[in-house]
């Protein structure tokens, strides 16, 4: 079993990485894609936490804008950790994000609603890469909405009232540094419409000419009309098809593993990066 898209709570997963590690040994996995949003900082625990038939593809989730405000989440993986541009570029979009959040929760007390910075910080682990699904978590310690889920359907929802965007790269500039850093390039769950707007089938020839290597295409928040059309595109423009779980341990439903990349696809992705860097015990 091949999944490569899940968290850790480096970023907005509940796991730690040694936590993730262990399940996905204990589920049977071959193949784990580490991936927290804007960060490599999991990648050490969960490096020393493997053991057996287990293989790392470790890697992080880009947070992009295009230029008309479409948010946009590239998946980097196999790149090379000490690539300094690479690092530099995670790191200013990790720093866009404590405005935006300052911005959302403003947003929210002028509507009434008893929330504040400090409820977002006691729902963020320390030393995670601050994002929607804290605010979210707050929301939910504050009685003010139920679950997480409930959260991105609604109030969290890129078309909310209450929504900021970050700065933040252009697919293009995400997938070139990812290439740049020696690694392949996935844009993660394109057409997932619940989340707001969403991509046009005509946008990926652009991002196939910055050098993106696959599309996710199964995963739980693209219908099975939505997946077969990124089916079609993805062989159309000879990209990889990937399937993964976007698992995020107790604070989404996605459970490890619930979808995942045929063994073959995975083969010819990972060919695709400059260096073998796949993690083995």
């Amino acid at each position: 079993m091949i999944d490569l898209h899940t968290h850790t709570n480096k970023s907005d997963g509940t796991d730690s990485p040694r936590e993730l590690v262990n399940k996905a040994i204990v589920q049977g996995l071959t193949v784990l894609g580490i991936s927290d949003h804007d960060t490599t900082s999991s990648w050490q625990e969960a490096t020393e936490s493997l053991r057996g038939n287990l293989q790392l593809a470790l890697g992080s989730e880009i947070s992009c804008l295009t230029e008309d405000g479409i948010s946009v989440h590239m998946l980097g993986l196999l790149f090379d950790g000490a690539h300094e541009q690479m690092q530099v570029m995670l790191e200013e979009t990790r720093d866009g994000r404590l405005p935006r959040m300052r911005k959302m929760v403003e947003k929210m007390q002028a509507a009434g609603i008893d929330i504040s910075m400090a409820d977002v910080e006691a729902a963020r682990p320390e030393g995670a890469t601050l994002g929607r699904p804290h605010l979210a978590d707050a929301l939910v310690n504050k009685g003010v909405i139920s679950t997480r889920d409930e959260a991105f359907q609604g109030m969290l929802n890129n078309e909310s009232e209450f929504y900021v965007s970050h700065a933040a790269p252009t697919p293009a500039q995400a997938i070139a540094m990812i290439r740049k850093a020696g690694g392949v390039a996935v844009i993660a769950h394109p057409f997932a419409s619940h989340r707001g707007q969403i991509l046009k089938a005509s946008d990926f020839q652009e991002l196939v000419a910055a050098g993106l290597n696959g599309i996710e295409v199964d995963h739980r928040d693209q219908n099975p009309e939505e997946r077969e059309m990124l089916r079609s595109i993805a062989t159309e423009l000879d990209l990889v098809i990937t399937g993964s779980s976007d698992y995020h341990g107790s604070g989404k439903l996605n459970a490890l593993a619930e979808f995942q990349t045929s063994p073959a696809q995975w083969e010819k992705l990972e060919s695709l990066a400059d260096k073998r860097r796949v993690v083995r015990a």
